[in-house]
């Protein structure tokens, strides 16, 4: 009977490259958690600190360094840095050489409410967002009875004037009225806005800086107490009244 040696040779070779790979796999898995390394997208460590993320990278109530990354969670680690109000994603992965890596990217707040004993933030994703105690962040502030189903329009406002750079200079607050319309507070001029609904945004805000356009050249603009924008295609101002002596 004649011996296939090829056939022998390939079962041996299959054989241990299992046994490396099994040998190699049970060494890894043994390797204990040796750094924790937090970093944050951008650079941007404001509302949060490494400490705050170090606290969420807990495994059955305690640390996860020195544990053996065969009974590291990753998607439980995740989570519970997803969890954090201040959060918008988070990933968590090992290394090689048993070092646990968390990248984190916060929340970006583009106003702050204050609505009676309460202040919050709303973000990026038209979400309530609560403030921090490391950093305040130097946003539009919104006035008023604000409640949650405000705040697709406020975002919506909010937005349009942060990517305007001319907007986003003059105009320094937002007032919510009692009949849902929203009321303009400005940086120069002092000058109420008169905005009315969240409708017609492109239009109102065009008018605007063509009315500031002209008023800043001939230097009437601090002749005004009140710009209103909620008439179709034009801006209907008060003038300041004088009154003289005898």
């Amino acid at each position: 009977m004649k011996i296939n040696w090829n056939y022998i040779k390939g079962v041996l070779l299959i054989c241990l490259i299992g046994f490396l790979y099994g040998f190699s796999n049970h060494r890894n898995n043994t390797v204990k958690v040796k750094d924790i390394v937090v970093e944050f997208e951008k650079g941007n460590n404001l509302f949060m600190n490494y400490e705050m993320v170090n606290k969420l990278l807990i495994q059955n109530g305690k640390t996860v360094r020195n544990q053996e990354k065969s009974v590291i969670n990753l998607h439980k680690l995740e989570s519970n840095i997803l969890s954090h109000p201040m959060v918008e994603n988070a990933a968590v992965f090992l290394t090689v050489d048993g070092t646990l890596k968390a990248t984190v990217r916060q929340r970006s707040p583009i106003a702050r409410i204050v609505s009676g004993d309460k202040s919050y933030y709303i973000d990026k994703q038209a979400e309530r967002m609560p403030l921090s105690t490391n950093h305040s962040e130097r946003v539009m502030v919104v006035t008023g009875d604000i409640w949650e189903d405000d705040y697709d329009q406020i975002y919506q406002l909010a937005t349009t004037i942060s990517n305007d750079e001319f907007l986003k200079k003059q105009i320094v607050g937002i007032e919510k009225m009692p009949n849902n319309e929203y009321v303009l507070s400005t940086r120069i001029g002092n000058q109420s806005i008169l905005f009315g609904k969240i409708e017609q945004l492109k239009d109102k805000f065009m008018n605007l800086k063509s009315f500031y356009k002209k008023t800043m050249v001939d230097g009437t603009i601090n002749n005004y107490t009140s710009i209103n924008l909620k008439y179709n295609k034009q801006v209907v101002c008060t003038k300041e009244v004088e009154y003289g002596t005898q």
